[in-house]
C-alpha cells in the first residue's frame, strides 16, 4: 500500500510504500551513521596515543582495541547497505531514485569491506608501532584503501545525486546541504590525499558529514511515512 507524503516532508509530492517493513528499512539507514561516528570519535578521545590530526579513523581498526572499530565499520555498513532498500522503496520513481540507493549501498558494503581488511599501524599508533611509514604495505591494506577509496567516491556522489533529486522537488534547502555535504567529503578527501596539513582531521569532518546527512534524509523520509 502507498501514500502520499505529505507537503511538510522533504520531496513534496512524493508516492512511498507506508508499511512497516520500510520503516524499519530506514531506521538503518538513520542509525547507521550516527553509531560509526560516536564510536569512532569516542575512540579517538580515549585511545592511547591516538591523534585524529596525524592518524585516519580507520587505525583504530589496530591494537588490542581494534576489534571495536572492525565492528563498528562491519555493523554500520550493513546497516547502510540495508537501509539503502528503504531509500530505494520511498524513492522509486522520482529523479534520483535509482542511483541514490545503489550509491549509498555500495558505500555501506565499501564499509563492511574497509573493516575486513585492516590498514597497517601508521605514524606511531597503535603505541609502539613505528612512527615512520613502511616502505611496502600489506595487501590487506591495500584492501583496506581500495576499500574507503570507493566508499567516499560512493557517499560523494550519493550526496549530489540526492541534491538533483531534491532540487527537483522543489526543496532549495535540502538540495543545497545534500550539495554541500557531498562537497565536504570531496574537499576532505582531497586535501588528505594531497598530503594537507592535518589532513586526516578533514577527511574525518567530511566523512562524517556526508554520512550523517545520509542519515537526515532517511529520517525525513521515515518520518513522512
Amino acid at each position: 500500500m502507498t501514500t502520499q507524503i505529505p507537503a511538510a516532508t522533504i520531496s513534496r509530492g512524493l508516492s512511498a510504500p507506508s508499511s512497516a517493513t520500510t520503516r524499519s528499512l530506514l531506521t538503518c539507514a538513520v542509525v547507521a551513521s550516527p553509531l560509526w561516528a560516536v564510536v569512532s570519535l569516542t575512540q579517538a578521545v580515549v585511545r592511547e596515543g591516538f591523534d585524529i590530526t596525524r592518524h585516519p579513523l580507520s587505525a583504530l581498526n589496530n591494537g588490542g582495541l581494534g576489534w571495536l572499530q572492525i565492528t563498528n565499520f562491519l555493523l554500520a555498513g550493513t546497516l547502510l547497505a540495508i537501509g539503502a532498500t528503504g531509500l530505494r522503496r520511498v524513492l522509486h520513481g522520482a529523479p534520483g531514485g535509482t542511483w541514490a540507493p545503489r550509491l549509498v549501498r555500495i558505500g555501506g558494503i565499501g564499509m563492511i569491506a574497509a573493516g575486513a581488511f585492516v590498514m597497517d599501524p601508521i605514524d606511531g599508533f597503535p603505541v609502539g608501532a613505528p612512527s615512520a611509514q613502511a616502505a611496502t604495505l600489506t595487501w590487506h591494506s591495500y584492501a583496506h584503501f581500495a576499500a574507503g577509496t570507493v566508499t567516499f567516491a560512493s557517499l560523494i556522489a550519493a550526496c549530489y545525486v540526492l541534491g538533483r533529486h531534491f532540487s527537483r522537488a522543489g526543496n532549495r534547502r535540502y538540495a543545497i546541504a545534500s550539495r554541500v555535504a557531498g562537497t565536504a567529503l570531496l574537499i576532505g578527501n582531497g586535501w588528505a590525499m594531497g598530503g594537507g596539513r592535518a589532513g586526516t582531521l578533514t577527511l574525518a569532518v567530511g566523512a562524517i558529514t556526508a554520512m550523517l546527512w545520509t542519515s537526515v534524509v532517511a529520517y525525513r523520509f521515515r518520518r513522512g511515512l
